[in-house]
């Protein structure tokens, strides 16, 4: 049983999304770069997570379970092509971050010109800081092919932020 002091399973499921939902939120917007796709694919996660929700929170880990749904999900959308919205070459202001907000426009930008499993590899190695062997797992890869990916998308990633990290790009 979980250690929550939430006395009901839909209090603890709620207590679980408060606790993740901002890291979850931020992995999807980097993988789909669309506030809206990012919000409707955590919303999805969530609902798929609820459904399990009386096993995955006897789990080890229920915030790596949400995690691994949220790629399979985001791969599964690109995949299956059923996004029928037409995505925009702008993104809304992002109050609250100290970056510089056009670098951060540019760089999802050149992540969306990466495939999707690349893309989220990327995210999840680099992003979440996660090894390559929990991304492999995370992802249903081999270690392997992770490491191969990460390789790949990151030499065709430096050219298409040259301009963005000048300082991060050269090798």
């Amino acid at each position: 049983m979980s250690t929550s002091t939430a006395s009901t399973p839909a209090e603890e499921f709620a207590d679980f999304v408060h606790a993740t939902g901002g890291a979850l939120y931020r992995t999807a917007l980097l993988l789909t770069g669309d506030h809206h796709l990012a919000e409707d694919l955590t919303q999805t996660t969530y609902a798929r997570v609820f459904a399990s929700w009386r096993r995955v929170s006897r789990a080890d880990n229920p915030a790596a379970y949400a995690r691994r749904v949220l790629l399979n999900g985001f791969i599964s959308h690109r995949r299956l092509r059923r996004n029928a919205e037409m995505p925009t070459s702008t993104l809304p202001d992002d109050p609250g971050s100290d970056a510089d907000p056009s670098a951060r426009i540019d760089l999802l930008a050149a992540l969306q010109r990466l495939s999707p499993t690349d893309r989220a590899v990327l995210v999840a190695r680099y992003w979440e800081d996660r090894s390559v062997s929990q991304t492999a797992a995370d992802l249903g890869l081999t270690e392997t092919a992770v490491r191969t990916r990460s390789k790949r998308a990151l030499e065709r990633l430096r050219p298409l932020v040259a301009d963005i990290f000048p300082e991060r790009t050269t090798r």
